[in-house]
Protein backbone atom coordinates (compact mmCIF):
# COMPACT_ATOMS: atom_id res chain seq x y z
CA UNK A 1 0.00 0.00 0.00
CA UNK A 2 1.11 3.41 -0.83
CA UNK A 3 0.18 6.85 -0.29
CA UNK A 4 -0.84 8.74 -3.53
CA UNK A 5 1.83 10.81 -5.10
CA UNK A 6 1.47 14.34 -5.71
CA UNK A 7 1.87 16.13 -8.32
CA UNK A 8 2.41 20.28 -8.84
CA UNK A 9 2.13 22.55 -11.34
CA UNK A 10 4.23 25.70 -11.16
CA UNK A 11 4.89 28.44 -13.16
CA UNK A 12 5.02 32.29 -13.99
CA UNK A 13 1.04 33.56 -13.91
CA UNK A 14 -1.45 33.11 -16.82
CA UNK A 15 0.66 30.25 -18.56
CA UNK A 16 -2.33 27.62 -18.48
CA UNK A 17 -1.42 25.48 -14.75
CA UNK A 18 -5.40 26.18 -13.97
CA UNK A 19 -6.60 24.71 -17.24
CA UNK A 20 -4.16 22.11 -16.79
CA UNK A 21 -5.46 21.23 -13.72
CA UNK A 22 -8.78 21.01 -14.87
CA UNK A 23 -7.98 18.64 -17.33
CA UNK A 24 -6.06 16.67 -14.92
CA UNK A 25 -9.11 16.63 -12.35
CA UNK A 26 -11.55 16.19 -14.52
CA UNK A 27 -13.63 18.86 -13.48
CA UNK A 28 -13.73 22.84 -13.16
CA UNK A 29 -12.57 22.84 -9.88
CA UNK A 30 -9.60 25.74 -10.23
CA UNK A 31 -11.23 28.96 -11.51
CA UNK A 32 -10.04 29.70 -14.88
CA UNK A 33 -10.73 33.33 -17.04
CA UNK A 34 -8.39 35.26 -18.39
CA UNK A 35 -7.06 37.42 -15.53
CA UNK A 36 -3.24 36.88 -14.78
CA UNK A 37 -2.33 35.88 -11.41
CA UNK A 38 -6.11 34.44 -10.74
CA UNK A 39 -5.26 31.51 -8.58
CA UNK A 40 -3.41 32.73 -5.58
CA UNK A 41 -3.18 29.51 -3.06
CA UNK A 42 -2.44 26.41 -3.54
CA UNK A 43 -5.68 24.20 -4.80
CA UNK A 44 -5.96 20.49 -4.15
CA UNK A 45 -7.47 17.87 -6.32
CA UNK A 46 -7.91 14.06 -7.71
CA UNK A 47 -6.75 13.02 -10.79
CA UNK A 48 -7.01 9.53 -12.12
CA UNK A 49 -5.86 8.49 -15.69
CA UNK A 50 -6.08 4.50 -16.54
CA UNK A 51 -5.78 2.51 -13.40
CA UNK A 52 -3.57 5.56 -11.96
CA UNK A 53 -4.38 7.82 -9.49
CA UNK A 54 -2.18 11.24 -8.12
CA UNK A 55 -3.15 14.01 -6.38
CA UNK A 56 -2.34 17.43 -8.87
CA UNK A 57 -1.80 20.53 -7.04
CA UNK A 58 -2.41 24.14 -8.68
CA UNK A 59 -0.51 26.98 -7.68
CA UNK A 60 -0.28 30.73 -8.02
CA UNK A 61 2.45 32.14 -10.24
CA UNK A 62 5.87 32.60 -9.81
CA UNK A 63 9.02 34.52 -11.09
CA UNK A 64 7.30 37.76 -11.35
CA UNK A 65 7.25 41.06 -8.95
CA UNK A 66 9.38 38.86 -6.70
CA UNK A 67 11.51 42.32 -5.12
CA UNK A 68 10.37 41.75 -1.60
CA UNK A 69 8.35 44.87 -1.94
CA UNK A 70 5.58 43.28 0.44
CA UNK A 71 2.51 42.56 -2.10
CA UNK A 72 0.30 39.67 -3.17
CA UNK A 73 3.10 38.11 -5.39
CA UNK A 74 5.74 37.38 -2.32
CA UNK A 75 2.65 35.58 -0.87
CA UNK A 76 2.06 33.67 -4.39
CA UNK A 77 5.85 32.48 -4.36
CA UNK A 78 5.74 32.01 -1.23
CA UNK A 79 3.02 29.31 -1.52
CA UNK A 80 4.26 28.43 -5.21
CA UNK A 81 7.43 27.11 -3.05
CA UNK A 82 6.13 25.27 -0.51
CA UNK A 83 3.79 23.26 -2.69
CA UNK A 84 6.97 22.38 -4.72
CA UNK A 85 8.44 20.88 -1.56
CA UNK A 86 5.57 19.15 -1.19
CA UNK A 87 5.29 17.14 -4.60
CA UNK A 88 6.77 14.23 -6.13
CA UNK A 89 6.96 15.14 -9.73
CA UNK A 90 7.02 18.85 -10.76
CA UNK A 91 5.15 20.01 -13.91
CA UNK A 92 6.65 23.30 -14.88
CA UNK A 93 4.31 24.71 -17.18
CA UNK A 94 5.65 27.71 -19.94
CA UNK A 95 3.80 29.93 -22.60
CA UNK A 96 5.05 29.05 -25.92
CA UNK A 97 2.98 31.77 -27.29
CA UNK A 98 5.16 34.22 -25.45
CA UNK A 99 8.61 32.47 -25.62
CA UNK A 100 11.04 31.96 -23.08
CA UNK A 101 11.55 34.34 -20.98
CA UNK A 102 14.00 35.52 -17.75
CA UNK A 103 11.46 34.47 -15.44
CA UNK A 104 11.74 31.21 -16.77
CA UNK A 105 15.18 30.67 -16.73
CA UNK A 106 15.30 31.67 -13.01
CA UNK A 107 12.60 29.09 -12.16
CA UNK A 108 14.62 25.54 -13.92
CA UNK A 109 18.08 27.38 -12.35
CA UNK A 110 15.98 26.18 -9.09
CA UNK A 111 14.45 23.26 -10.15
CA UNK A 112 17.74 21.74 -11.07
CA UNK A 113 18.67 22.60 -7.03
CA UNK A 114 15.53 19.88 -5.74
CA UNK A 115 16.32 16.61 -7.68
CA UNK A 116 12.85 15.77 -8.37
CA UNK A 117 11.49 14.57 -11.56
CA UNK A 118 10.58 17.52 -13.64
CA UNK A 119 8.62 17.86 -16.80
CA UNK A 120 8.55 21.00 -19.07
CA UNK A 121 4.93 21.27 -20.58
CA UNK A 122 4.56 23.87 -23.65
CA UNK A 123 1.32 25.51 -23.17
CA UNK A 124 -0.66 27.32 -26.09
CA UNK A 125 1.17 25.92 -28.83
CA UNK A 126 -2.29 26.22 -30.76
CA UNK A 127 -0.69 30.03 -31.23
CA UNK A 128 2.65 29.27 -31.41
CA UNK A 129 5.21 28.69 -34.47
CA UNK A 130 5.81 25.40 -35.09
CA UNK A 131 9.57 25.19 -33.75
CA UNK A 132 8.07 27.59 -30.28
CA UNK A 133 8.29 24.57 -28.01
CA UNK A 134 12.22 23.71 -29.13
CA UNK A 135 13.59 26.77 -27.56
CA UNK A 136 12.72 25.33 -24.07
CA UNK A 137 15.57 22.68 -24.20
CA UNK A 138 17.47 25.17 -23.12
CA UNK A 139 16.40 24.94 -19.61
CA UNK A 140 18.47 21.80 -19.71
CA UNK A 141 15.07 19.99 -18.04
CA UNK A 142 14.27 17.90 -20.85
CA UNK A 143 12.17 17.38 -23.67
CA UNK A 144 9.44 19.83 -23.70
CA UNK A 145 5.73 18.45 -24.35
CA UNK A 146 3.68 20.49 -26.89
CA UNK A 147 0.31 21.08 -25.05
CA UNK A 148 -3.39 23.07 -26.31
CA UNK A 149 -4.59 22.99 -22.42
CA UNK A 150 -7.87 24.73 -22.86
CA UNK A 151 -8.82 21.83 -26.17
CA UNK A 152 -7.01 19.12 -24.52
CA UNK A 153 -4.47 18.39 -26.93
CA UNK A 154 -1.08 16.55 -25.64
CA UNK A 155 -2.59 16.69 -22.14
CA UNK A 156 -3.10 12.37 -22.51
CA UNK A 157 0.69 12.08 -23.78
CA UNK A 158 1.81 13.65 -20.75
CA UNK A 159 -0.68 12.26 -18.34
CA UNK A 160 0.59 8.53 -20.19
CA UNK A 161 4.26 9.30 -18.95
CA UNK A 162 3.71 11.02 -15.92
CA UNK A 163 1.66 8.01 -14.62
CA UNK A 164 3.53 5.35 -15.87
CA UNK A 165 5.90 4.53 -12.39
CA UNK A 166 2.73 5.50 -10.49
CA UNK A 167 0.72 2.28 -8.49
CA UNK A 168 -2.17 1.18 -9.37
CA UNK A 169 -5.42 2.59 -7.49
CA UNK A 170 -5.79 -1.24 -6.04
CA UNK A 171 -2.45 -0.34 -4.20
CA UNK A 172 -3.29 3.41 -3.18
CA UNK A 173 -4.36 4.60 0.02
CA UNK A 174 -7.54 6.96 -0.21
CA UNK A 175 -6.90 9.97 2.00
CA UNK A 176 -10.34 10.60 3.84
CA UNK A 177 -11.60 12.26 6.63
CA UNK A 178 -14.30 14.43 7.97
CA UNK A 179 -14.98 17.36 5.23
CA UNK A 180 -14.85 20.89 7.51
CA UNK A 181 -15.38 23.96 5.03
CA UNK A 182 -14.65 26.82 6.70
CA UNK A 183 -17.24 29.94 4.92
CA UNK A 184 -17.60 33.73 5.66
CA UNK A 185 -17.83 36.99 4.53
CA UNK A 186 -14.62 38.85 2.74
CA UNK A 187 -11.89 39.56 5.41
CA UNK A 188 -13.23 38.21 8.25
CA UNK A 189 -10.17 36.17 9.53
CA UNK A 190 -11.19 32.37 7.66
CA UNK A 191 -7.64 31.95 6.56
CA UNK A 192 -6.13 32.68 9.45
CA UNK A 193 -8.51 30.59 11.23
CA UNK A 194 -7.41 27.58 8.76
CA UNK A 195 -3.99 28.51 9.22
CA UNK A 196 -4.62 28.17 13.33
CA UNK A 197 -6.50 24.89 12.71
CA UNK A 198 -3.53 23.84 10.64
CA UNK A 199 -0.27 24.92 12.98
CA UNK A 200 1.19 26.47 9.62
CA UNK A 201 0.77 28.99 7.12
CA UNK A 202 -0.99 27.08 4.63
CA UNK A 203 -2.90 29.61 2.92
CA UNK A 204 -2.33 33.25 1.86
CA UNK A 205 -3.26 35.60 4.66
CA UNK A 206 -3.11 39.34 3.64
CA UNK A 207 -4.47 42.49 4.53
CA UNK A 208 -6.99 42.82 1.73
CA UNK A 209 -10.57 42.21 1.47
CA UNK A 210 -11.00 38.94 -1.20
CA UNK A 211 -7.63 37.29 -1.39
CA UNK A 212 -8.78 34.08 -1.58
CA UNK A 213 -10.61 33.37 -4.17
CA UNK A 214 -10.30 29.50 -4.84
CA UNK A 215 -11.80 26.93 -2.58
CA UNK A 216 -8.87 24.93 -1.07
CA UNK A 217 -8.92 21.38 0.13
CA UNK A 218 -6.44 20.63 2.58
CA UNK A 219 -6.41 17.20 4.24
CA UNK A 220 -4.50 16.99 7.34
CA UNK A 221 -4.60 14.55 10.25
CA UNK A 222 -5.17 15.64 14.03
CA UNK A 223 -4.89 13.36 16.87
CA UNK A 224 -5.74 10.28 14.82
CA UNK A 225 -8.45 11.82 13.12
CA UNK A 226 -8.44 12.39 9.32
CA UNK A 227 -9.86 15.98 8.03
CA UNK A 228 -9.87 17.69 4.73
CA UNK A 229 -10.25 20.94 5.43
CA UNK A 230 -11.88 23.43 3.04
CA UNK A 231 -11.10 27.54 2.75
CA UNK A 232 -13.37 29.33 0.77
CA UNK A 233 -13.59 32.34 -1.14
CA UNK A 234 -15.95 35.46 0.75
CA UNK A 235 -19.05 35.65 -0.18
CA UNK A 236 -19.88 39.35 -0.50
CA UNK A 237 -23.89 41.16 -0.29
CA UNK A 238 -25.14 40.39 -4.07
CA UNK A 239 -25.17 43.78 -4.98
CA UNK A 240 -21.58 44.13 -4.85
CA UNK A 241 -20.39 41.05 -7.20
CA UNK A 242 -19.36 43.02 -9.72
CA UNK A 243 -16.15 41.08 -10.90
CA UNK A 244 -16.44 37.70 -12.67
CA UNK A 245 -13.91 36.94 -10.24
CA UNK A 246 -16.02 37.65 -7.58
CA UNK A 247 -19.02 35.44 -8.95
CA UNK A 248 -17.17 32.64 -9.55
CA UNK A 249 -15.70 32.67 -6.08
CA UNK A 250 -19.57 32.58 -4.58
CA UNK A 251 -20.14 29.50 -6.49
CA UNK A 252 -17.22 27.77 -5.02
CA UNK A 253 -18.51 28.70 -1.40
CA UNK A 254 -21.79 27.17 -1.98
CA UNK A 255 -20.21 24.15 -3.74
CA UNK A 256 -18.05 24.03 -0.80
CA UNK A 257 -20.63 23.88 1.56
CA UNK A 258 -22.44 21.32 -0.39
CA UNK A 259 -19.35 19.10 -0.53
CA UNK A 260 -18.66 19.74 3.37
CA UNK A 261 -19.81 17.42 5.97
CA UNK A 262 -18.92 20.14 8.73
CA UNK A 263 -19.54 23.99 8.17
CA UNK A 264 -17.60 26.38 10.38
CA UNK A 265 -19.30 29.91 9.53
CA UNK A 266 -16.88 32.91 10.69
CA UNK A 267 -18.22 35.96 11.82
CA UNK A 268 -16.33 39.12 12.22
CA UNK A 269 -17.44 40.33 16.03
CA UNK A 270 -16.22 44.06 15.27
CA UNK A 271 -19.02 44.21 12.22
CA UNK A 272 -21.66 42.83 14.16
CA UNK A 273 -23.93 40.09 13.13
CA UNK A 274 -25.19 40.79 9.42
CA UNK A 275 -28.13 39.62 7.07
CA UNK A 276 -25.96 38.15 4.63
CA UNK A 277 -24.29 35.81 7.49
CA UNK A 278 -27.54 34.81 8.37
CA UNK A 279 -28.15 33.86 4.69
CA UNK A 280 -25.01 31.71 4.63
CA UNK A 281 -26.48 30.03 7.82
CA UNK A 282 -29.72 29.41 5.94
CA UNK A 283 -27.77 27.59 2.65
CA UNK A 284 -25.80 25.60 4.71
CA UNK A 285 -28.64 24.46 6.91
CA UNK A 286 -31.14 23.91 3.64
CA UNK A 287 -27.89 21.71 2.16
CA UNK A 288 -27.89 19.48 5.28
CA UNK A 289 -24.66 20.43 6.71
CA UNK A 290 -24.16 20.32 10.32
CA UNK A 291 -22.63 23.86 11.21
CA UNK A 292 -20.58 25.57 14.09
CA UNK A 293 -20.31 29.08 14.53
CA UNK A 294 -16.78 30.78 15.56
CA UNK A 295 -17.35 34.82 16.20
CA UNK A 296 -14.22 35.88 15.20
CA UNK A 297 -12.05 39.17 16.64
CA UNK A 298 -13.43 38.61 20.07
CA UNK A 299 -10.67 39.85 21.84
CA UNK A 300 -10.54 43.20 20.44
CA UNK A 301 -14.11 44.54 21.85
CA UNK A 302 -14.56 46.40 24.69
CA UNK A 303 -17.25 45.04 28.07
CA UNK A 304 -20.19 46.91 26.28
CA UNK A 305 -19.33 45.71 22.49
CA UNK A 306 -19.29 42.13 23.77
CA UNK A 307 -22.73 42.43 25.86
CA UNK A 308 -24.32 44.18 22.86
CA UNK A 309 -22.79 40.96 20.12
CA UNK A 310 -24.45 38.73 23.24
CA UNK A 311 -27.63 40.26 23.21
CA UNK A 312 -27.51 39.88 18.79
CA UNK A 313 -26.88 36.59 18.96
CA UNK A 314 -29.65 35.54 21.36
CA UNK A 315 -32.63 37.58 19.08
CA UNK A 316 -30.95 36.60 15.61
CA UNK A 317 -29.58 33.24 16.12
CA UNK A 318 -32.97 31.72 17.77
CA UNK A 319 -33.62 29.77 14.48
CA UNK A 320 -29.94 27.47 15.00
CA UNK A 321 -30.71 27.11 19.40
CA UNK A 322 -28.97 23.80 18.66
CA UNK A 323 -25.65 25.27 17.17
CA UNK A 324 -22.81 25.67 19.24
CA UNK A 325 -21.70 29.47 19.07
CA UNK A 326 -18.12 30.01 19.69
CA UNK A 327 -16.12 33.44 20.76
CA UNK A 328 -12.36 33.04 19.21
CA UNK A 329 -9.43 35.19 18.06
CA UNK A 330 -8.05 32.90 15.04
CA UNK A 331 -5.01 35.81 15.35
CA UNK A 332 -3.88 35.13 18.86
CA UNK A 333 -5.92 31.55 19.17
CA UNK A 334 -7.52 32.21 21.85
CA UNK A 335 -10.89 29.96 21.84
CA UNK A 336 -10.07 28.08 18.91
CA UNK A 337 -8.93 24.88 20.08
CA UNK A 338 -12.35 24.48 21.35
CA UNK A 339 -14.00 24.73 18.00
CA UNK A 340 -12.88 20.87 16.97
CA UNK A 341 -15.23 19.33 19.91
CA UNK A 342 -18.53 20.86 18.82
CA UNK A 343 -16.90 20.20 15.25
CA UNK A 344 -17.21 16.32 16.14
CA UNK A 345 -20.35 16.15 18.14
CA UNK A 346 -21.97 18.19 15.16
CA UNK A 347 -20.51 15.81 12.93
CA UNK A 348 -21.49 12.45 14.93
CA UNK A 349 -24.86 14.17 15.29
CA UNK A 350 -25.28 13.87 11.76
CA UNK A 351 -24.32 10.70 11.00
CA UNK A 352 -26.06 8.73 14.27
CA UNK A 353 -27.39 5.40 14.21
CA UNK A 354 -30.71 3.92 15.66
CA UNK A 355 -32.62 0.68 15.53
CA UNK A 356 -36.19 0.76 13.93
CA UNK A 357 -37.36 -0.51 17.53
CA UNK A 358 -35.47 2.16 19.27
CA UNK A 359 -36.64 5.05 17.48
CA UNK A 360 -40.46 3.84 17.34
CA UNK A 361 -40.16 3.09 21.10
CA UNK A 362 -39.22 7.20 21.58
CA UNK A 363 -42.17 7.82 18.74
CA UNK A 364 -44.89 6.01 21.11
CA UNK A 365 -43.39 7.62 24.55
CA UNK A 366 -43.75 11.06 22.66
CA UNK A 367 -47.44 10.29 21.46
CA UNK A 368 -48.36 9.29 24.60
CA UNK A 369 -46.94 12.50 25.87
CA UNK A 370 -48.55 14.46 23.66
CA UNK A 371 -51.23 12.80 21.89
CA UNK A 372 -51.65 14.21 18.19
CA UNK A 373 -55.03 16.35 17.46
CA UNK A 374 -58.31 14.17 15.93
CA UNK A 375 -59.20 15.09 12.30
CA UNK A 376 -62.86 14.84 11.11
CA UNK A 377 -63.43 13.12 14.38
CA UNK A 378 -60.15 10.59 14.21
CA UNK A 379 -57.51 10.67 15.49
CA UNK A 380 -54.15 10.57 13.97
CA UNK A 381 -52.14 7.27 14.53
CA UNK A 382 -48.41 7.64 14.08
CA UNK A 383 -47.08 3.75 13.87
CA UNK A 384 -43.51 3.48 13.65
CA UNK A 385 -40.05 5.33 12.57
CA UNK A 386 -37.16 4.56 10.84
CA UNK A 387 -33.57 5.88 10.16
CA UNK A 388 -33.97 7.28 6.04
CA UNK A 389 -30.29 8.69 5.51
CA UNK A 390 -27.57 10.54 7.22
CA UNK A 391 -25.61 14.09 6.65
CA UNK A 392 -28.41 15.06 7.49
CA UNK A 393 -30.11 13.00 9.52
CA UNK A 394 -33.84 11.52 8.39
CA UNK A 395 -36.40 10.06 10.64
CA UNK A 396 -39.07 8.93 8.50
CA UNK A 397 -42.13 8.56 10.63
CA UNK A 398 -45.20 6.32 9.38
CA UNK A 399 -48.79 6.50 10.19
CA UNK A 400 -52.33 7.55 9.17
CA UNK A 401 -53.37 10.86 7.88
CA UNK A 402 -49.88 11.96 8.47
CA UNK A 403 -50.39 15.04 5.53
CA UNK A 404 -52.96 16.79 8.01
CA UNK A 405 -50.52 16.82 11.28
CA UNK A 406 -50.03 20.36 12.69
CA UNK A 407 -46.53 21.95 11.92
CA UNK A 408 -46.55 22.89 15.81
CA UNK A 409 -46.59 19.13 16.48
CA UNK A 410 -43.71 18.02 13.58
CA UNK A 411 -41.27 20.79 15.72
CA UNK A 412 -42.36 18.64 18.61
CA UNK A 413 -41.63 15.48 17.70
CA UNK A 414 -38.35 17.23 16.13
CA UNK A 415 -37.86 18.27 19.29
CA UNK A 416 -38.20 15.30 21.37
CA UNK A 417 -35.86 13.48 18.94
CA UNK A 418 -33.09 16.04 19.54
CA UNK A 419 -33.35 15.80 23.17
CA UNK A 420 -33.25 12.29 23.19
CA UNK A 421 -30.43 11.37 20.64
CA UNK A 422 -28.46 14.47 22.20
CA UNK A 423 -28.11 16.42 18.37
CA UNK A 424 -26.10 18.73 18.18
CA UNK A 425 -25.55 21.28 15.10
CA UNK A 426 -26.98 19.34 12.38
CA UNK A 427 -29.86 20.08 11.12
CA UNK A 428 -33.37 17.02 11.48
CA UNK A 429 -35.27 16.38 8.60
CA UNK A 430 -38.28 14.61 9.59
CA UNK A 431 -40.34 13.11 7.05
CA UNK A 432 -44.23 11.90 7.31
CA UNK A 433 -45.44 8.88 5.30
CA UNK A 434 -49.15 8.00 5.19
CA UNK A 435 -50.07 4.95 4.83
CA UNK A 436 -52.80 4.22 2.49
CA UNK A 437 -56.02 2.32 2.74
CA UNK A 438 -54.69 -1.01 0.31
CA UNK A 439 -58.43 -1.62 -0.62
CA UNK A 440 -58.84 2.10 -1.98
CA UNK A 441 -58.77 1.67 -5.56
CA UNK A 442 -59.85 -1.47 -5.73
CA UNK A 443 -62.42 -1.94 -8.06
CA UNK A 444 -65.56 -3.60 -6.64
CA UNK A 445 -65.86 -5.73 -10.66
CA UNK A 446 -64.31 -9.01 -9.70
CA UNK A 447 -60.96 -10.22 -11.61
CA UNK A 448 -61.78 -13.25 -14.21
CA UNK A 449 -59.57 -15.54 -11.32
CA UNK A 450 -61.49 -13.97 -8.53
CA UNK A 451 -64.63 -14.79 -10.34
CA UNK A 452 -63.78 -18.13 -11.07
CA UNK A 453 -62.98 -18.42 -7.57
CA UNK A 454 -66.14 -17.21 -6.62
CA UNK A 455 -67.80 -19.53 -9.18
CA UNK A 456 -66.05 -23.02 -7.54
CA UNK A 457 -66.95 -22.02 -4.13
CA UNK A 458 -70.99 -22.11 -5.38
CA UNK A 459 -70.37 -25.26 -7.04
CA UNK A 460 -68.77 -26.83 -3.68
CA UNK A 461 -71.58 -25.43 -1.66
CA UNK A 462 -74.22 -26.63 -4.02
CA UNK A 463 -72.51 -30.27 -3.38
CA UNK A 464 -72.39 -29.81 0.02
CA UNK A 465 -76.08 -29.25 0.27
CA UNK A 466 -77.12 -32.05 -2.42
CA UNK A 467 -75.51 -34.53 -0.51
CA UNK A 468 -76.63 -33.47 2.61
CA UNK A 469 -80.45 -33.84 1.27
CA UNK A 470 -80.03 -36.93 -0.42
CA UNK A 471 -81.84 -40.21 1.15
CA UNK A 472 -80.03 -42.41 2.39
CA UNK A 473 -80.49 -46.11 2.72
CA UNK A 474 -79.75 -48.82 5.19
CA UNK A 475 -78.54 -52.68 3.89
CA UNK A 476 -82.21 -53.87 5.69
CA UNK A 477 -84.00 -51.39 3.16
CA UNK A 478 -82.18 -52.96 0.49
CA UNK A 479 -82.90 -56.84 1.37
CA UNK A 480 -86.30 -55.50 0.99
Amino acid sequence: MSIKPVVALIGRPNVGKSTLFNQFTKSRQALVADLSGLTRDRQYGDATYEDKSFIVVDTGGIGEADDGSGNIDDYMSEQSHTAIHEADIIVFVVDARAGMIGADAEIGKFLHTLGKPVYVVANKVDGAHDAAPAEFYALGLGEPYPMAASHGRGVGNLLEVLTADMPTQENVVEPKGLKLAIIGRPNVGKSTLVNRLLGEDRVVVFDMPGTTRDSIYIPYTREGRDYVLIDTAGVRRRGRIDEKVEKFSVIKTLQAIDDSNVTVIVIDAQEGIVDQDLHMIGYALDAGRALVVAINKWDGLTADQKNYIKIEMDRRFNFISYVKVHQISALHGTGVGNLYPSILRAYQSSMFEVSTNRLTQILQDAVTANPPPTVAGRRIKLRFAHIGGHNPPVIVIHGNQTSSLPKSYQRYLENQFRQVFKLEGTPLNVIFKQNDNPYANKSDTPTKAKAQQLRQRERNRAQKFTTKDKPRFTNKDKKR
